[in-house]
């Protein structure tokens, strides 16, 4: 048996496996065919322990550069540490430094995500305003879809870990495991819905008529009186589906059409209450980073959720729309932050 110089990675495997078999050094040697002082000296480094860390002193702060590093990080959002303390001169700090210091004065964000707004489209929203600035707005039924995936967004499975303890055990899967589309409106403080779409459909302008058709009219629409129906007003984004002539015509034909269909800004999920909403339903369904292993399992969460929004809180959504009015007029179109 010649003595090579190193030991692959798989001969380490094995060494470590033949050792908790209860080998001994000799016998992994003969097992391996290496030499036996090549598997002794890759057993006796294993079992060494690693080098204590020398800790360097490190570089005080002073109130002065803090002054300056919270300036910065004001200026900067979304920088780095590092470019942070960089652009105030501030060298030879460490990250875990770096990191501790920001974290007294700022938190770590995602940028939010918005459609862009342009000239046009801002006019287009302060004339929305101005049209339903005395509007009554406890009859107005806000209505929009969204999808709820197995895993749910990114980034909410975070939360504290006590010390010694492991972080849970995320499945990954790609697109969030599929997902599940769910209709809904609310009006005043009252909840329509939510309404599944069927598995593999997708919304064209037919098929949202006729989802309309299964769902909402037959299922809630055709239970309201008759003065119900003459003073309610229709509210929809301009998703392909709903804005197209055949989804305008076939709306028409069951009554809501001219006043009674709300016309709508573009680029405006801002405006619109049902968003919230939906933030406080996905809160409840994904909190302490919880996934789901079916379909059906997050539709049943979605609808118990759901059920837990009480009418005030719908109330309170709903009656925001005066306030949100005023603020695209006083921000002249602008994004309002809700």
């Amino acid at each position: 048996m010649g003595q090579k110089k190193d030991l692959t990675g798989s001969e380490k495997s094995k060494i470590v496996r033949y050792l908790a078999e209860g080998c001994s050094s000799l016998k992994i040697a003969k097992l391996l065919k290496r030499d036996h002082r090549t598997i002794k000296r890759f057993i006796q480094n294993s079992q060494q322990g690693r080098k204590k860390r020398v800790e360097k002193p490190r570089r005080k702060i002073t109130a002065h550069e803090l002054r300056k590093v919270k300036r910065a990080a004001a200026k900067m959002p979304l920088a780095t540490s590092l470019a942070i303390f960089q652009s105030c001169n501030i060298t030879g700090v460490p990250k875990s430094t770096r990191c501790a210091i920001l974290r007294d004065m700022a938190k770590v964000r995602k940028a939010k995500r918005r459609p862009p707004l342009n000239k046009t489209h801002k006019l287009k929203r302060q004339d929305w305003a101005k049209k339903y600035l005395k509007t009554d707005f406890s009859k107005v039924l806000w209505t929009d879809e969204m999808r709820v995936s197995l895993d749910g967004p990114d980034g909410w499975a975070r939360g504290w870990i006590g010390k010694g303890q492991r972080a849970p055990v995320r499945l990954r899967r790609q697109q969030g495991g599929g997902g599940v589309l769910v209709w809904a409106g609310i009006i005043k403080d009252e909840l329509v819905g939510p309404f599944r779409v069927e598995d593999g459909v997708k919304l064209n302008s037919q098929s949202y008529c006729q989802f309309l058709e299964d769902t909402f009219f037959k299922q809630w629409y055709r239970k309201k009186s008759a003065s119900f129906k003459k003073n309610m007003i229709f509210m929809q984004d301009n998703a392909p589906s709903h804005a197209s002539k055949y989804s305008t015509a076939w709306l028409a034909r069951k009554g809501i059409k001219e006043e009674k269909l709300m016309t709508w800004p573009p680029c405006s999920p801002d405006l619109n209450p049902i968003e919230n909403l939906w933030s406080i339903i996905k809160c409840e369904i994904y909190k302490e980073g919880k996934q789901y292993t079916s379909l059906n399992s997050v539709w049943e969460a979605v609808v118990a959720a759901a059920r837990n929004v009480d009418g005030e809180q719908m109330k309170t959504l709903t009656e925001s729309m005066d306030g949100r009015l005023l603020s695209v007029l006083a921000k002249k179109g602008g994004y309002i932050g809700r």
